[in-house]
Formats: C-alpha cells, sequence, structure tokens
C-alpha cells in the first residue's frame, strides 16, 4: 500500500448524484464538489483518492426484472479487484431493494447487504496480486419522505416503513461482522423534491459526517 489511502464508495443513486426534480425524471448529476464523495473528499484533503461507483436503482443483491445491470453483489467482486488496493470500501444501498416487486422484508434487504460485506472482507488478492482485504463501512440510507409523483409512489410502496428499519438491522450487522457502521438518518433527512434523493445540503451533511468516520477509521 502507498501512504495515500484508497476509499471506494459502492452505492445508488445516492451516491451517483442524482439531482431531483419533481417529475421524477429525467433529471441530470450534481457536479462532483456537490456530491457526498466529493464534500467527503474535499474535507479528508490530499491524502485520500475518493473512487465512485454509484448507480441509479442499484439493489444490494436483488435481480431488478427490468434491468440486468442492477444487482449490486453481481457486480461488487468485479469493482473490488479494478479497483485494488483498497483501504476502505463505503457501502450505502438498501433503498432500491424496498420496490414491492422484490418482495424483501427489513431483515431481507439486511442480509443482501451482509452478502455484498462478505464480499468485501474476502477481497484479498484481486486477480494476480498480493492486496489485502479493504475495511468495510455500512451506511444506512436516511428513510423515505412521501414522494408528490404518483409514479414513484408506486414504485416504492410501503418502502418508506421499510427503510424506518433498516438502520437498527444494518447496526446489527455491522457489529455482527465487526465492520463500521454509520446512520445517515441520524445527520440528514431526505429532503429532495422527489421523497427519495439528496439536496446539496443533504450532500454537504453526509460528506462530512462520512469524512468524520473515515479519520476515525483510517487514522494512522
Amino acid at each position: 500500500m502507498t501512504d495515500l489511502k484508497h476509499i471506494l464508495c459502492y452505492g445508488d443513486s445516492l451516491t451517483w448524484g442524482w439531482i431531483p426534480v419533481a417529475s421524477g425524471a429525467p433529471t441530470l448529476r450534481y457536479p462532483y464538489a456537490q456530491r457526498w464523495t466529493g464534500v467527503m473528499g474535499a474535507a479528508l484533503g490530499a491524502g485520500y483518492h475518493i473512487i465512485e461507483e454509484g448507480l441509479s436503482a442499484r439493489t444490494t443483491s436483488a435481480d431488478d426484472p427490468g434491468d440486468p445491470r442492477l444487482n449490486g453483489a453481481a457486480y461488487l467482486p468485479s469493482a473490488l479487484a479494478s479497483h485494488l488496493p483498497l483501504d476502505l470500501v463505503i457501502v450505502m444501498l438498501g433503498t432500491n431493494d424496498t420496490k414491492p416487486y422484490f418482495h424483501r422484508s427489513p431483515y431481507d434487504i439486511a442480509n443482501g447487504m451482509a452478502k455484498l460485506v462478505g464480499q468485501i472482507l474476502t477481497s484479498a488478492g484481486g486477480v494476480g496480486t498480493p492486496y489485502p482485504a479493504p475495511k468495510a463501512l455500512i451506511v444506512a440510507p436516511p428513510p423515505l419522505a412521501p414522494m408528490p409523483h404518483p409514479w414513484f409512489q408506486g414504485m416504492f410502496e410501503g418502502g418508506r416503513e421499510k427503510t424506518l428499519a433498516m438502520a437498527p438491522l444494518y447496526a446489527a450487522l455491522a457489529d455482527f461482522a465487526k465492520v463500521d457502521f454509520l446512520d445517515a438518518g441520524a445527520v440528514l433527512s431526505t429532503d429532495g423534491i422527489d421523497g427519495i434523493h439528496f439536496t446539496t445540503e443533504n450532500n454537504a451533511a453526509l460528506g462530512q459526517a462520512l469524512a468524520a468516520k473515515v479519520r476515525t477509521i483510517l487514522a494512522p
């Protein structure tokens, strides 16, 4: 490993930087400096290399019937091997798993996160390299808010209740797997106009909170 700390940020549209709009979609992406990843990187400073792996609609481990690219567990091993050496992987996923057509309970969603954590902790070596596995930081996304658009209402029917239950289960998983945890809902609410995504203020709050957490994990 070099002195530079390499951090992979693995997530969905909340990591990609989706700008919430009243019509739901289409939309654009916040500039890097306004995404939580960019805010975190700026707060951490020059000794850290931030790698973004956000994909809108990504799940923890569920196959989406409308798009085969969205299963997070199917892609994570390749992403890990591609970006080694890594010191830390931050995973914030689960919101999309609450969609009713996945029929997932909050525990099912947490179990999907457990699969991702297992992939991270067993990723040593990559392809033809001796690099050790990185540390893992589980981030529970904040609860969903009321959604004005009827299509999003149907897409996430019952989702708010599931997202409210997510943080305690993720905390329990982190304790069980001996990895780090942060509850995004403790530092921000979902304030985007669509009820799903982040405002610039939300991104700033999460980026600052994660920078402080990362320092405690990767401090010399």
